[in-house]
Order: C-alpha cells, then sequence, then structure tokens
C-alpha cells in the first residue's frame, strides 16, 4: 500500500476552538502520522502521511474541523513521505 504525505493549511476561525487536539485525534484514528501546529497568522498547518484513502480521509475533516471552528478555507500540497515518521502530534 502506498503511502501518501500531504500538507495542508485551514483557514478560518480555527484556533482557540481545540482545532489541533481534534486533529490529532481525528489522525490518530485514522492511522495517520505527521504534525499540526498554529501559524502566528491565524492559521492552521498539518502535515500527515499515511494511505491514501486515510489521507484522503483527514482532508475531507479538516473541511469541517472542530466543533466550534469555522472553516473558510482548505489548500492542499503533495510532500514526500518521511520513511522514519510515526505517531501524530502537536508542535507548539
Amino acid at each position: 500500500m502506498a503511502t501518501m504525505r500531504l500538507r495542508a493549511l485551514v483557514e478560518g476561525r480555527v484556533q482557540g476552538v481545540y482545532f489541533r487536539d481534534f486533529t490529532r485525534q481525528e489522525a490518530e484514528r485514522l492511522g495517520l502520522s505527521g504534525w499540526v501546529r498554529n501559524l502566528k497568522n491565524g492559521a492552521v498547518e498539518a502535515e500527515y502521511q499515511g494511505p491514501e484513502a486515510e489521507v484522503e480521509r483527514l482532508t475531507a475533516w479538516l473541511h469541517q474541523g472542530s466543533p466550534h471552528a469555522q472553516v473558510l478555507r482548505v489548500q492542499t500540497w503533495p510532500c514526500p513521505p518521511l520513511a522514519e515518521e510515526s505517531g501524530f502530534w502537536v508542535r507548539y
């Protein structure tokens, strides 16, 4: 099974609404590895990898986000998969 990796930029009301922790929980549920972090401009950035179907599921989830988020836009870019990465964490 091929591994796919994406970088995502999520814009809207996505900070202060537990977006990062909900993203981590969803990524772990899907068996993905990677990270998520807040950016100074108010957006959230994430990189995640795993089987294509699960990567697409997390990407779709990012369009909704956590219960109190208001996602306005999600942009994604492909990245080369990382061979040594395991787990999903919140970066600070």
